[in-house]
């Protein structure tokens, strides 16, 4: 296959797909161009309801409309409105915990780092302290962490991630699931009526070092608005290793020994003897933030009320604390990459003189940094119902550094598309290779989990690790760089001597499976005993038809 071309005609499962008219090729100088600017100072890091990020979303926009796509939004233009709050917490924010005649204060950003999810200027609270291991409530693994202790009004001590093992049949072995997400952490501490979470970091455990941890959460976080009535946590947060310490130690334990223990079966819920007291202000505000969609009508009259779905977020963290002076947070890696590829595929379909079947949806999101806002808004508001949505493809935090011989498609195998994705795999020469980081949980830290979670297939394309003219352990030696310098800092800058060939590459494959999908006579689904397969029958979808 020419390296530059646009491969359309493909012999998948016995089926031949005619090759369509070509666009002109995907192009990886384009894709800089959009990175280049994306991720410029300009654009102040993008951050959700700011001058940075309405740029942003106007760029894109404009780029959907010169391409020729349809506006995909709310009233006929580019935008849909996501109602979210913006808290932030105040730097008069105190943490402490109190035992017997001693009080152990913890300081803002170094110690510790939280919001209050009450959505009210002042919060104040005093209150047990129960240490709950993982926080994991999973029948299907015969695990619960709680074991019947009422923990209502309490303020719950735990580790993110999950119990270890390496048995890929007990919570997917060294593969992260959705019960080690801190996401899910906070879930179940409402769900339990809990005052209070505070998630003791470890580098092991996060994935991601402290810093990571303060950057993210010492600034505005985005909030679906609270309803009336609604539980909520007075206090969701993080306390740094050294802070989780001395809270521990203040009732007779340590971080090593509780983590060990964590990981039996058998962990019942420790009082720790010691109460949290808090006092939390928060400036709170309506923010502006909108996912931008486009949309390229299929050809088949019957079939193009149906689509395949193309998603990259563009928001990243904004202007925050400066390090070494910079303090534009301009996520350039993370994820101007995936916005370039997503303008250079949206161009590329709708520059197709013969359509797909299937209509094509290219979708910007808000508000990924804070809780994947964006496209969970959009899985509940679609422009095409879940049912109706052949396939979402994601693209997120792609490396600029060249060609590479392998992909990661994590999730792809979950799904009936799973032959599909081979096939083309092959034909492309691109061997695909497991999730190189399964305990970094990354398929339930992107878009696509938002799109999954109401049955929509969906996985994210990444590099793979294997670059054409580097060493056998660059790519190990990249992402440690990339995760312990510049993930989520301002360092996350564009470089021009960086070589988007590989970038082309991964545009260029999820173009291919994109166009197959959307030219399929049936729809996909997951595979049988998924934990999405319920949510895509609940959507219509049955054994891969409507």
């Amino acid at each position: 296959m020419a390296p530059n071309s646009i491969w359309i005609g493909v012999i998948v499962l016995g089926l031949a797909f005619p090759a369509a008219p070509q666009s002109e090729p995907l192009s990886g100088a384009r894709i800089r161009a959009h990175v280049r600017f994306l991720a410029s100072d300009l654009l102040e890091g993008r951050g959700v309801g700011t001058r940075g990020g309405q740029l942003a979303t106007e760029y894109i926009a404009t780029q959907f409309a010169l391409a020729g796509l349809q506006p995909g939004g709310d009233h006929g233009t580019y935008f849909q409105q996501v109602p979210l709050v913006g808290v932030t917490t105040g730097e008069g924010a105190t943490l402490a915990a109190a035992a017997k005649r001693k009080t152990e204060p913890f300081r803002w950003l170094e110690d510790f780092v939280a919001n209050s999810q009450t959505q009210q200027p002042e919060t104040r609270f005093d209150a047990e302290a129960i240490f709950v291991g993982h926080g994991i409530v999973a029948p299907e693994f015969h695990w619960d962490d709680f074991k019947g202790v009422d923990v209502r009004g309490k303020v719950l001590v735990l580790f993110t991630n999950e119990p270890a093992s390496n048995d890929p049949r007990f919570f997917g072995g060294r593969a992260l699931t959705y019960y080690g997400r801190w996401t899910y952490k906070y879930e179940e501490a409402q769900r339990k009526g809990a005052l209070g979470c505070l998630i003791i970091h470890t580098r092991p455990t996060a994935g991601y070092g402290w810093e990571v941890v303060r950057n993210s959460w010492g600034r505005e976080q985005p909030f679906v608005t609270v309803a009336p009535g609604e539980p909520t946590l007075a206090i969701a947060g993080w306390l740094a290793k050294d802070a989780g310490e001395r809270l521990l130690q203040m009732s007779g334990h340590d971080v090593d020994e509780l983590l060990s223990a964590s990981d039996s079966r058998d962990f019942r819920p420790i009082p720790l003897g010691v109460r949290i007291r808090g006092y939390l202000p928060s400036r709170i505000r309506a923010l502006d933030t909108r996912n931008v969609a486009g949309v390229v009508p299929g050809s088949d009259p019957k079939l193009q009320s149906e689509a395949v779905l193309f998603t990259a977020h563009w928001d990243h963290l904004g202007i925050g604390t400066p390090v070494n002076g910079d303090a534009i947070y301009n996520g350039a890696v993370d994820n101007a990459t995936g916005c370039g590829v997503l303008l250079e595929l949206a161009r590329a379909w709708a520059g197709l003189p013969e359509k797909p079947r299937r209509s094509a949806v290219f979708l910007a999101v808000t508000a990924e940094e804070g809780g994947l806002r964006g496209s969970e808004y959009y899985g509940l508001h679609p422009a095409f119902p879940a049912g109706r949505t052949a396939l979402a493809l994601n693209y997120d935090a792609l490396f600029p550094f060249g060609r590479t011989r392998d992909v990661v498609v994590a999730g792809a195998e979950r799904t009936t598309l799973w032959p599909l994705v081979q096939q083309i795999a092959r034909r492309m020469e691109l061997a695909i290779k497991p999730d190189p980081r399964p305990e970094q949980g990354s398929y339930y830290r992107s878009d696509h989990f938002s799109l999954a979670r109401v049955g929509i297939p969906a996985f994210t394309i990444e590099n793979g690790t294997d670059f054409y003219g580097k060493p056998a352990d660059f790519s190990e030696r990249l992402f440690e760089e990339f995760n312990s310098k510049h993930y989520h800092q301002p360092s996350d800058e564009y470089h021009e001597d960086w070589d988007f060939s590989g970038l082309e590459e991964m545009s260029r494959f999820g173009f291919v499976i994109g166009t197959a999908v959307a030219n399929q006579d049936t729809l996909p689904t997951w595979n049988k005993g998924d934990e999405f397969l319920a949510a895509r029958q609940k959507s219509g979808v049955t054994g891969g038809s409507r």
